[in-house]
């Protein structure tokens, strides 16, 4: 993999750390700002909300510039916003903060998968995106754990103002790494790559990576309530756990990635049933330390493992899309993001206990599997001779 791609995953690490991080501070942003457990959790749900819309958008904005110019552009606005977030005692800025850091993100994410993908030759398409992401895997292993530990030492807005100083040497790294000069001149036009959302194989994917990232989301943003609640273990536990579930995630990233060029529809059904009955055995030992803790790694490494095909199989499927691709991808996970901790607070909300959120991220997975097995979906029967022509990995999916 070139070099470049792995300093991309600097600011990827940046970004998912604060993505990820309120997931071990959302009760301390809820008695500081008086508002309740589910509200403050619904802050990633206005994160995944900036993304989803930001991702196309900024995607198609990004036309326009020069990729350095509109990585290091995205990369300040999202430093920025961070630290407005770190001195604001009203909720509803927290929100705005999030919802245009978001827009940066996604922005950042959108150019730097196709950035990304153009590195590579086409058969190494599923690698490059999993080293990219592995930006954000490492943000689970080390920043939210450390966010965590921060937010116990110092309060949440701790967290905030590390994300906006490791955000410094990513934008050093973006200026260095990536080329500069002209937009390209070369794109296809806005309107033909818009067309190849007809593509029902894109759909489906889309709609897949929509249903298994939220399911990830839906128990990820509430572990830190389960397990101090259910679990019963000691709040200084929640960066432990988070940390298992980031190490799952960099490791279920690493072996996808490897596996998503050739087998990808065995990443996809496998590992995807595998998650859905890790989600159901999480929900029914989730009171059992041993147990919780085991699964917590498991089921990082499945959601990050099939998530992570689920985008390289979306890239593929948007052959004539090279600039949007990514934006693509990029809204729909968020989309999932967005709809999964909303789904999860609800369920918490009605009293349902801080179980409920892993049965919807079961019944969530299980669905995506149904969708799967649909014709023209990743891991259905398609007709003799569809995709031929495509690249190979493409027609393997």
């Amino acid at each position: 993999m070139p070099f470049a791609l792995f300093l991309l995953g600097v600011a990827v690490f940046a970004q998912g750390t604060s993505e990820f991080m309120l997931s071990g501070l959302v009760p301390d942003i809820a008695r500081d700002l008086g508002v309740s457990v589910p509200a403050a959790g619904a802050l990633t749900s206005a994160f995944a909300v900036g993304m989803v819309i930001g991702a196309p958008l900024m995607a198609g904005l990004a036309r326009r510039w020069s990729r350095r110019g509109a990585l290091l552009g995205f990369l300040g606005v999202f430093l920025a916003v961070h630290v407005v977030g770190a001195v604001t005692d009203s909720f509803g800025v927290l929100v705005a903060t999030r919802v245009v850091g978001a827009l940066a993100n996604a922005g950042f994410l959108a150019v730097a998968l196709v950035a990304a993908v153009r590195m590579v030759a086409p058969e190494a398409t599923g690698r490059a995106t999993s080293t990219l992401l592995g930006g954000v895997t490492l943000a689970c292993v080390v920043g939210v754990p450390a966010g965590a530990v921060l937010g116990q030492l110092w309060g949440w807005r701790a967290a905030f103002w590390a994300v906006a100083l490791v955000s410094l040497p990513a934008v050093a790294a973006v200026a260095w790494s990536v080329p500069g000069g002209a937009a390209d001149s070369e794109r296809p036009a806005l309107r033909g790559e818009l067309r190849s959302l007809r593509s029902p194989r894109l759909r489906v994917t889309l709609l897949l990576g929509a249903l298994v990232d939220g399911a990830t989301f839906c128990t990820f943003t509430y572990l830190a309530p389960l397990v101090t609640q259910v679990t019963g273990l000691e709040s200084g536990w929640v960066p432990v756990v988070l940390a298992l579930f980031g190490a799952g995630s960099f490791v279920g990233v690493g072996v996808g990635g490897r596996f998503a060029d050739r087998w990808p529809r065995v990443v996809l059904i496998g590992g995807g049933s595998a998650l859905c009955l890790g989600w159901g055995a999480l929900a029914l030992g989730a009171a059992t330390p041993a147990v919780a803790l085991g699964l917590v790694f498991v089921q990082g490494a499945l959601s990050f493992g099939v998530g992570s095909t689920l985008i390289s199989q979306a890239l593929h499927a948007a052959p004539d899309a090279p600039t949007l691709a990514g934006g693509f991808a990029t809204a729909a996970f968020n989309l999932g993001a967005a709809l999964g901790p909303w789904l999860g607070g609800t369920a918490i909300g009605a009293g349902l206990g801080y179980r409920s959120p892993l049965w919807l991220s079961a019944a969530l997975v299980a669905l995506s599997l149904g969708v799967a097995g649909l014709p023209g979906g990743p891991g259905g029967r398609r007709r003799r001779g569809a995709g031929r022509g495509r690249s190979r990995e493409a027609s393997s999916a």
